[in-house]
């Protein structure tokens, strides 16, 4: 079992989540502690103002929401009771026994999870502390309930579900057959704690795998300006399709400022891993692949994925190496010289033809034409215009006179 726990700005907020998942069928409302009634019978607002009563009692508090989810492995089917039990015990063992609290069922993921909703705000006022919860008490629950009802344990569910990532979590986003925000989210939860990337291009290099792209926008756009994300579907061809979805809007908040942190952790974090990726590529390289094609298929064998960057004309001008032993991204420069897209060509015996180029190069340097006048121009042809060009062309010296009296005459220093 893994337990995640989160802080959100507002219990409005925790709560319009869950019960917007209900509205689009894919969660239920499985159980609610202290509450009057019971949870099929509470409606939103009933559910709401239970928590906003006990926050109303310390105004003090910048904290006062909590929000849990215990994930299980994918293999393991969990009865509604025995979720129940599990999320009640849990609450007991991190101090949340006396606390109103909401379990809902998700369904909307590959693994079983609940998410749990609550108030650290107690009757009297005072506030629960959150300092390290889920680093001692959450991580001692967890243990324990592990071993009581025979779950698997969080670091072999991690393996499981690293191997299943690509089958179920990270389902390739087809656009208009399934809730495309839904799948957004499944996809960014699989790639962005998992996979070590160092720019938006490296991310989108593994995103393209699953048809989705993070987008900021054009450079001159308001999205751009304001430093704003958008995550957007891709067809097949890798073009963008149908509406996109601001970063803000998603659950986790996979926004530019979030990514640019993980920019800044997995710059250092994956450059151990760059010595084993460099090694499986010497070693498909000795055996001096026919073409690009050979070479990304012997990639794939040691579960490395080759991402080829081209522009429009179709011109090769970068590689991006995705191992997935390792979940780091690397660009080809990166490791070095020899992993470049202009040493890997060379090796695979491909030669880019930049004729294209070269022609777009003449043509931005050729001199405009000039448009020729009919005839030979002379001046009895064209008596008035021969006169004109002569105006313009012939300079003439032009003498400024200044009357004396209006010059400005100098003033003489006094000696002493």
């Amino acid at each position: 079992m893994v337990a995640k726990i989160t802080v959100p700005d507002s219990i409005k907020r925790a709560l319009n989540y869950n019960e917007q998942k209900m509205k689009e069928g894919v969660a239920k409302c499985i159980y609610a502690h202290n509450f009057l009634k019971e949870a099929e019978h509470l409606n939103f607002y009933e559910k709401l103002n239970r928590f906003q009563k006990l926050i109303s009692l310390n105004k003090r508090a910048s904290t006062n929401t909590v929000h849990i989810s215990l994930n299980f492995a994918l293999n393991e089917k969990i009865e509604k009771d025995r979720l129940i039990e599990i999320a009640s015990g849990y609450m007991e063992k991190i101090g949340f026994a006396e606390q109103p609290y909401l379990v809902y069922q998700h369904l909307d993921a590959g693994h079983p999870h609940i998410h749990i909703v609550t108030t650290n705000i107690q009757k009297d006022g005072r506030r629960i502390s959150l300092h390290n919860l889920g680093r001692n008490q959450s991580a001692k629950a967890r243990k324990e309930i592990e071993i009581i009802y025979n779950l698997v344990k969080a670091g072999e569910q991690g393996r499981q579900r690293t191997d299943e990532i690509k089958l179920i979590n990270a389902q390739r986003v087809n656009y208009g057959r399934s809730p495309t925000k839904r799948s957004i989210t499944n996809v960014l939860d699989s790639v962005l704690p998992n996979y070590k990337y160092a720019s938006l291009a490296e991310l989108n290099a593994v995103l393209k795998l699953y048809n989705l792209a993070a987008d900021r926008g054009k450079q001159e756009g308001i999205i751009f300006r304001k430093g704003g994300l958008v995550y957007r579907v891709l067809d097949e061809r890798g073009n963008k399709i149908g509406v996109p979805v601001k970063a803000s809007s998603i659950y986790n908040k996979p926004t530019l400022s979030y990514l640019q942190k993980r920019f800044e952790e997995n710059e250092l974090s994956k450059q151990e891993y760059k010595k084993s990726l460099k090694t499986s590529i010497d070693w498909i390289l000795l055996r001096l692949p026919k073409s690009l094609e050979v070479f990304k298929e012997a990639l794939q064998k040691e579960k490395i994925n080759l991402v080829i960057r081209q522009n429009d004309e179709g011109v090769i001008y970068g590689l991006t190496y995705i191992d997935h032993r390792t979940k780091c991204v690397f660009n080809g420069s990166d490791i070095g010289r020899d992993y470049s897209a202009k040493t890997i060509l060379e090796k695979c015996g491909i030669a880019q033809n930049y004729s294209s180029n070269e022609k777009v190069n003449e043509l931005k340097f050729a001199p405009p034409n000039i448009p020729v006048l009919p005839g030979n121009l002379n001046e009895h042809q064209y008596p008035d215009l021969t006169k004109i060009i002569d105006d313009v062309i012939v300079p003439s010296e032009e003498i400024y006179y200044l009357p004396y009296e209006l010059k400005k005459r100098k003033r003489k220093r006094r000696k002493n």
